[in-house]
């Protein structure tokens, strides 16, 4: 009886587990139909699409429509591409989650291992401004790169990303250091350790969970961003999301579906890649504390 009964308990595990797959496989497959239809569909000629099933695999496969969207697509009156544009996010996107990583991170020591007066209060204001619409700080923000004649360019959309994400690095940051033991400082200071000596020999060593969340997050959301970059750059300065809509809205006669599903599986490309590589990281460093407090 006692056999019996642990073989059918094995067999009902095995079901649910088999069940629970499914289940998991079936929502996968939902959520990636729509990529999947875009990478077929931009591996087609364009009468495939207009005259054909979007569904359906290519007849002729091609990798035209990439080339298009990369080189020669037609954005505004110069046939340049997505390209240069790609370079631009690049260059936005990386110094933007560097610095507002870095400064975050010291946000978050000092909150948490230097207490001084006012430090509460700080703290709910940089959190406050998480919780701060994009639409709100466009005109001051304008202003601000007005006068510091910065406006129009990468550098102006580093600083409108960097400022923007202090926020969200410092609270991250704050709620990781606050579960970190104060006995190890302590100990630095009496050992005549400075606070930059601290910082960067005791705690950052021991952040390496958390530097993924923010940059993962940071990461994303500099490089999704399209109202900034569309408020705050122009021209050979666009970000690949603005790029990406100024191509999509080029077209003009027969739109090119298949060069605009190229661009934006580019667009969309490294966000993409940066989970793929790095998602485990982003959960690990989200259960290490991230989110806690």
């Amino acid at each position: 009886m006692a056999v019996a009964s642990t073989e059918n308990a094995i067999r009902s595990s095995n079901f649910t587990r088999v069940l629970v797959y499914l289940t998991l496989l079936l929502f996968a497959l939902f959520y990636l139909l729509p990529f999947g239809i875009m990478l077929v569909n931009s591996l087609k000629p364009l009468d495939e699409i207009t005259g054909g099933n979007m569904v359906a695999l290519p007849q002729t496969w091609t990798i035209e429509p990439w080339l298009s969207a990369w080189s020669t697509a037609q954005i505004g009156v110069e046939p340049t591409g997505l390209r240069p544009y790609f370079m631009n996010s690049i260059m936005m996107a990386v110094p933007a989650v560097i610095l507002s990583t870095v400064v975050g991170a010291l946000n978050g020591y000092v909150l948490t291992k230097w207490h001084f007066r006012g430090a509460t209060i700080i703290f709910g204001l940089l959190l406050f401004s998480c919780f701060i619409p994009f639409q709100i700080v466009l005109i001051p923000m304008a202003r601000i790169l007005g006068i510091l004649e910065i406006a129009g360019t990468t550098v102006g959309l580093i600083l409108v990303h960097f400022v923007y994400g202090i926020g969200f690095t410092t609270l991250y940051f704050r709620n990781y250091y606050a579960a970190f033991p104060t006995e190890l400082v302590r100990a630095a200071q009496i050992d005549g350790a400075g606070f930059f000596q601290i910082f960067w020999r005791i705690m950052l060593p021991s952040s390496g969970p958390i530097i993924a969340v923010s940059c993962i997050w940071q990461f994303t959301n500099i490089w999704n961003d399209f109202l900034f970059g569309a408020s705050f750059a122009s021209g050979d300065a666009a970000p690949m999301t603005v790029a990406l809509n100024n191509l999509v809205n080029s077209s003009t006669g027969v739109r090119e579906y298949n060069v605009h599903f190229a661009g934006a599986i580019m667009a969309a490309g490294p966000t993409l890649l940066v989970y793929i590589l790095a998602g485990r990281y982003f959960v690990r460093g989200l259960m290490a504390g991230s989110v806690k407090g």
